[in-house]
């Protein structure tokens, strides 16, 4: 595929210096620039999928009639979240 341009934007001068601070080593703020686009479509994808997981959940309860009480799903991420924070078990 033909590689292609981002189109220049205009940003007060103090924007640019506040952007290139953050730079590491070596990085170029295009690259920076690309990175951050690479990220947010990487974010909104997920988003997208997340929400179509969710839609299809709930069509399949609807199906089925089954559903899980809200207090029950809490309790159950709550014991979830604390062993996670508990930390690793042995066997």
């Amino acid at each position: 595929m033909k590689t292609s341009t981002i189109p220049s934007l205009r940003v007060d001068p103090q924007l640019r210096l506040a952007a290139e601070s953050v730079l590491r080593d070596g990085e170029s703020l295009s690259g920076f620039v690309e990175q951050a686009i690479r990220q947010t479509i990487a974010c909104r994808l997920a988003d997208q999928e997340f929400i179509t997981r969710g839609l299809k959940a709930r069509d399949q309860a609807r199906q089925s009639g089954q559903y899980v009480e809200a207090g029950a799903v809490l309790d159950r991420l709550q014991e979830m979240l604390d062993r996670a924070k508990s930390g690793p078990t042995t066997a």
